[in-house]
């Protein structure tokens, strides 16, 4: 039986009088009777509320009656020798296919072929059946249930009818009836019962591949196609070939009503939803794309203001997770495409290690280089740690859109200077900056460029100013998402600044503290925006700025201390010479802890701070501390001293500085108000070796501080201490612990198999009431 064929191209009038095909006798799938079968009667189309599932594959029954023409085809067609046969169909793009083709389904049937599609329900027989009108004959549907039936029949009959629309469409004559059919299609998709993302997403798809295949259309019947289709955009993102589409108009008609009344719930649904870019990459562009023609507007930066107004809400938390990570990916991107031509002229560029090392010959590149490099040559290379005389580095860049000139004079440090052995990708920080005296540094964009980098840097800014969104724009920044060109753009890092002194006026930990590098090895904002760094452009207030709010958090450490000392000496003291406050107090730790070693740096160090009012007072405090240090450290007094209970941080400063602690071994501060400030006052019990601090506020910043300093510490208690793995984790450097009370603590079990790794002395352990328990 070939169905997909028009052989019935008989008088159609005897189709019509052979429809009611079922009005005698029909013998079921089993061969029994359904006797005195009334003729069929239509069931109603219209809505009744049900929705539906787009079928794709399904099992059915199937019979297919021929129309008789002649004597023997009569008797063939009788209804003792019809039968059903179960089939598993497949509804495919342009036919209905059987997944074991033979009997009835042993040829496809094509959707061109079926000239109508009616549901048909016998009141004798509890049958639900579709009818299939074909050329030369019908074929019949039976589901198990009025339910799947109606599935079967709305699915084939938008197959049916999508088949129709991709042919039509795909070859207009006419561009007025096209954008009528485009209206129709529409139409049918918002009032089809079915419900599945291919319901909206096909019509879209047939406009798309429309407009891909006619590029020569007027502004006008843009504008009428993107309006006819507005309706499908409200719940569905746009296919790739539309954003294109969508991209060209924004770019040519930026100030066109479209833009803001279609295309602004489009962008706003496609931020709002889990969105993955990378495979996605057209609707990025197409976000990008609107939010520049936004900033072409008369009233420019102000309504893209209010667009991220409307995306975040008017409370003051976003109600969408969604919206800050796309629209950092769309930033990022955007400004990612602002350096493009210059990046990819660094294809047969030396790499970073080789502009570090020098390692690369010259007549080992290809001969027309867009990118020059001077450097040593390779057998000086050996030489580099022992090198004092100032080095010329230059680097010349120029594309038709770029133009990038550096010049530095520096003297090489040995301790920055790495090993001809050492295969390590180097420093940011040394790639583009080789000492704190850095020359000139300018890069031209183009105008477009210009302006795209410009809107999108200032968006950076706008949702720095969001207080909830603060810290995961902080989080997200932190590895420094930025091509090399952009950090040595001075443009850039000027307008970025607001950005990175938003994060450093935050007094939440988790947002300033993404100032610092992601990992140890790595440079972060605090190194670019420092003195000498390549983003630096004042006198060190945004420095000064940093490390108050890092001072001021858990970074008042040993490890912080030395990493500003070894890289940011000069700086710090240039500014605590100028009055500064924070950088006064940062030299005064410095001695406190003993972070420097020579004698010259520390009678230099002393000699600023003395040079200042601020300075020199802070100095005298030091020296106090350090004669009550001293008489509190010297041999003598209790081995064994408990704290009254309810005892606060200043009841402790006041009885350690009333007498001499030299000698004490165990301290009880259980049940007391004592907080991780206290821990400055403990740091200064030599002989220390058992500490309780049960139920009192003691904290990881407190624990961090401990670490650091009573390594001989033997006996800890934490039990019910606000601790958790942030503080525990630092316990791992103090290697005599023998016993560790973390009772009803905030402890992890990985965190606690982590302990246990590296307390070798480590032999009682309470972690009852914990997750580690």
């Amino acid at each position: 039986m070939d169905v997909t064929s028009s052989s019935g191209g008989g008088d159609p009038r005897q189709i019509e009088e052979t429809k009611p095909l079922l009005g005698s006798d029909v013998s079921g799938p089993e061969g029994t009777k359904v006797m005195g079968a009334v003729p069929c009667r239509r069931a109603l189309l219209l809505c009744n509320g049900m929705r539906y599932k787009l079928l794709q594959e399904g099992d059915i029954q199937v019979c297919v009656i021929r129309h008789p023409r002649t004597f023997l085809s009569k008797i063939l067609t009788s209804k003792f020798l019809r039968r059903w046969e179960p089939h598993h169909l497949t509804l495919a793009d342009n036919s209905l296919a059987s997944a074991t083709p033979s009997g009835y389904m042993e040829n496809s049937v094509s959707y061109s072929a079926i000239e109508d599609v009616q549901p048909l329900s016998w009141e004798n027989a509890p049958k639900y059946c579709l009818q299939l009108t074909i050329p030369g004959g019908t074929v019949l549907l039976q589901a198990a249930n009025s339910y799947l039936r109606d599935q079967w029949f709305h699915s084939l009959q938008w197959k049916k009818k999508i088949y129709k629309y991709k042919k039509v469409l795909s070859n207009p004559s006419r561009w007025e009836v096209v954008l009528k059919e485009i209206r129709t299609l529409v139409d049918m998709a918002l009032t089809s019962p079915l419900q599945d993302d291919s319901i909206n997403q096909a019509p879209l798809e047939i406009v798309s591949k429309l407009l891909s295949e006619n590029t020569n259309l007027t502004t006008q019947e843009h504008e009428s196609i993107i309006v006819a289709i507005a309706p499908l955009l409200e719940n569905n993102h746009p296919p790739p070939d539309l954003c294109e589409f969508f991209c060209k108009h924004c770019r040519e008609r930026p100030r066109s009503m479209v833009v803001i009344e279609v295309f602004t719930p489009v962008v706003q649904r496609i931020l709002k939803h889990n969105m993955d870019f990378g495979k996605c990459p057209r609707l990025r562009l197409f976000t990008q794309e609107y939010i520049l023609a936004l900033n072409e507007l008369n009233a420019g930066m102000e309504v893209v203001k209010k667009f991220i107004q409307s995306m975040h809400g008017p409370t003051g938390h976003c109600p969408h997770p969604r919206v800050l990570p796309n629209l950092v990916a769309v930033c990022l991107a955007a400004i990612y495409s602002c350096y493009e031509e210059f990046i990819n002229s660094r294809d047969n560029s030396p790499s970073l290690k080789e502009i570090r090392n020098g390692c690369q010959q010259p007549c080992d590149r290809k001969p027309t280089l867009p990118l020059r490099l001077l450097h040593p040559s390779p057998d000086l290379v050996s030489q580099e740690a022992t090198l004092s005389e100032p080095r010329l580095k230059s680097v010349v860049v120029a594309s038709s859109e770029v133009h990038v000139e550096v010049e530095r004079t520096s003297t090489a440090k040995p301790a920055l200077t790495a090993s001809t052995g050492n295969d390590s990708e180097p420093n940011l920080i040394d790639c583009l900056m080789v000492s704190p005296a850095c020359g000139t540094m300018s890069i031209e964009l183009g105008p477009q460029a210009g302006r795209t980098l410009g809107c999108h840097v200032e968006i950076l800014k706008l949702l720095s100013d969001y207080d909830d969104w603060r810290p995961s724009l902080a989080s997200l920044l932190q590895p420094i998402p930025f091509p090399k060109e952009a950090l040595a753009h001075e443009k850039f890092t000027k307008e970025l600044k607001y950005v990175i002194q938003r994060f450093a006026e935050d007094p939440r930990q988790e947002v300033h503290s993404c100032l610092l590098s992601v990992r140890a090895g790595k440079d972060g904002w605090f190194q670019l925006y420092s003195p000498g760094g390549v983003a630096c452009d004042d006198d060190g207030e945004l420095f000064a700025s940093m490390v108050h709010i890092l001072m001021g958090s858990c970074y008042k450490t040993k490890k912080f201390l030395l990493s500003l000392a070894e890289n940011k000496l000069g700086p710090c003291m240039l500014l605590a010479l100028r009055g500064n406050q924070t950088m006064a107090e940062i030299l005064c730790l410095m001695l406190e802890y003993n972070i420097i070693d020579n004698n010259d740096t520390q009678l230099q160090i002393i000699s600023t701070l003395e040079s200042t009012d601020v300075g020199k007072r802070m100095y005298e405090q030091l020296c106090d501390r350090q004669r009550e240090l001293k008489e509190l450290q010297r041999k003598g007094g209790p081995t064994r001293l408990t704290l009254p209970s309810k005892s606060t941080d200043a009841d402790l400063a006041r009885l350690l500085s009333s007498g001499s602690f030299g000698n004490l071994e165990n301290l009880s501060l259980a049940f007391t108000n004592v907080t991780s400030a206290c821990a400055e006052h403990l740091i200064k019990l030599p002989s220390l070796k058992q500490l309780n601090l049960w139920s009192t506020q003691f904290g990881d910043a407190g624990l961090r501080l401990l670490s650091e300093h009573l390594t001989m510490l033997q006996v800890l208690n934490l039990c019910e201490t606000p601790v958790t793995d942030a503080g525990l984790l630092a316990l791992s450097s103090m290697k005599s612990l023998c016993s560790l009370n973390m009772n009803s603590t905030k402890l992890s079990a990985d965190t606690y198999e982590d302990l246990k790794a590296k307390l070798p002395n480590l032999k009682e352990v309470d972690v009852r009431y914990t997750e580690a328990w």
